[in-house]
């Protein structure tokens, strides 16, 4: 299989030569490199143009000024490719040799690859966590990412994250554009999900690193961080979980995605997403809803269960816009 590798930067100059190598020195070698970058100021394009002067794998830059945005660059990048499959680059990690083999020998039959990843600060120590773990991705979950029930973990959050994956390109660009709302990495996994099916490996296959400056990294929260979260104001999340769902909902219907069964789901996930966005303001009076919600089964299978359910029982709904 030809790999290429979408790679998107901004601002890289720190760290995006270690990524870049590494890349350069897998097992299963890559056939090209498709660098996006979102309008760097710093040294990011001069180290990257360096690097392809030592090498003979292609590397392509196109500088984005004004910025994209990390999905419409990642969209753009991806339909750039040429290869049977797209392995996802951010600027900051560190690919373990082997990582571009272990993955593709994990495709057969489905159209996305994800693994775990272990985490490292910003001078590439390991702090002792992996990706999955601090994500406190249950059991159930693992099972199902890795045996043929993605459809149904994905369905309550996401947990595939776009610099562990690989895709197919024929799928990748099929479910091009990412709506708005969407990250590359979740749009991809829901809609490889819904047709040709999404794998984890288990192990990791990067080191993710979490420097504080990430566009999107990960935190494990304590008690109480969640606590505070589930007290705290809804920020518009809501709204968006809904058009998301929404979007999901209508493409899948447009394209003739899934199963008659599976879309009928994700019409329902929307709905539900649309009920919990407009809960009243007054917990008491959201206490009906709620709990029809749970009576049919709609926290469980198109939410995080309890969690949800506690969520919006808790946190204040005093944001302009809310529900009487």
């Amino acid at each position: 299989m030809r790999v290429s590798v979408a790679l998107c930067t901004h601002e890289g100059e720190r760290y995006v030569e270690e990524q870049l190598r590494s890349i350069l020195a897998q097992t299963h070698p890559v056939a090209e490199i498709v660098v996006g970058d979102d309008a760097s100021t710093d040294g990011t394009i001069a180290t990257i143009e360096r690097i392809a002067a030592e090498t003979d794998v292609p590397v392509a830059v196109v500088r984005h000024d004004p910025p994209l945005g990390v999905a419409a660059n990642f969209a753009d990048a991806i339909a750039r490719t040429t290869g049977d499959v797209v392995a996802l680059s951010d600027q900051d990690d560190v690919w373990h040799p082997d990582r571009i083999a272990t993955l593709v020998a994990a495709l057969d039959g489905v159209d996305l690859v994800h693994s775990d990843a272990r985490l490292v600060d910003a001078d590439g120590r390991p702090t002792g966590a992996t990706l999955l773990d601090s994500l406190e991705a249950s059991p159930w979950e693992r099972e199902r990412m890795a045996h043929g029930g993605a459809f149904e973990a994905l369905l309550r959050r996401n947990l595939v994250t776009g610099a562990t994956t690989i895709v197919r390109r024929s799928a990748a660009v099929a479910a091009l554009p990412v709506p708005d709302g969407w990250i590359h990495d979740e749009w991809l996994a829901m809609t490889a999900a819904i047709g040709g099916g999404v794998r984890l490996v288990p192990d990791a296959t990067i080191d993710y690193r979490q420097h504080g400056a990430n566009q999107i990294g990960v935190r494990r929260l304590g008690l109480a961080q969640k606590v505070g979260r589930l007290l705290a104001d809804d920020d518009g999340s809501h709204d968006r979980k809904a058009r998301r769902a929404e979007s999901l909902a209508r493409v899948a219907h447009e394209r003739g995605l899934g199963t008659p069964e599976q879309r009928r789901i994700l019409d329902e996930k929307a709905e539900h997403e649309r009920l919990r966005a407009g809960l009243p303001r007054a917990r008491a009076l959201r206490i009906p809803r709620i709990l029809a919600g749970v009576a049919r089964g709609r926290y469980a299978r198109l939410s995080r269960g309890t969690l949800d359910v506690a969520r919006d029982l808790l946190e204040r709904r005093d944001r302009p816009g809310s529900a009487e």
